[in-house]
């Protein structure tokens, strides 16, 4: 199994940043791999919603990795699962309110199988890389709200 999280504290309330990671079309502002991102199917921002997204993966190659909502707590919680892709993982968006500030939490599971398992170290720096980038959603987030 890999599993790697990060942890932020961003300048604005949880509703703001829950709003944001609700739409997953923001997902193309603040993680580096994204190529493009639709929505596939569902409403924009709800639970439920269907993601079509394209990574850039090893040697640069376009690799999918379309996502859904898979549940919603309004301003506490995001929860999703990847729906297509060579790897199916799992992760969510934790927050919670510390005065005028939010701690957001961001975690991704995965259980390779088969011959994924021999790739266990490059899954497990993949995911350590995607997590570290919630410090670049904290700028995108502070930064949008100020403008």
């Amino acid at each position: 199994m890999a599993f790697a999280a990060h942890e932020v504290v961003i300048n604005k309330d949880a509703m703001t940043v829950f709003q944001f990671l609700m739409d997953g079309t923001n997902n193309s502002l603040w993680r580096s791999g994204v190529r493009s991102i639709s929505l596939r199917s569902g409403i924009r921002g709800e639970k439920g919603a269907v993601y079509q997204q394209t990574l850039t993966g090893p040697g640069g190659r376009p690799i999918a990795a379309d996502f859904k909502i898979t549940d919603a707590r309004p301003g506490a919680e995001v929860r999703f699962e990847v729906v297509n892709g060579p790897a199916k993982p799992t992760g969510g968006y934790y927050l919670s309110t510390e005065g005028a500030t939010t701690r957001l939490r961001f975690a991704l599971e995965y259980h390779p199988k088969g011959l994924q398992k021999l790739m266990n170290g490059m899954i497990q720096k993949t995911m350590e890389s995607e997590v570290a980038q919630l410090e670049r959603l904290k700028t995108v987030i502070e930064a949008r709200s100020a403008a």
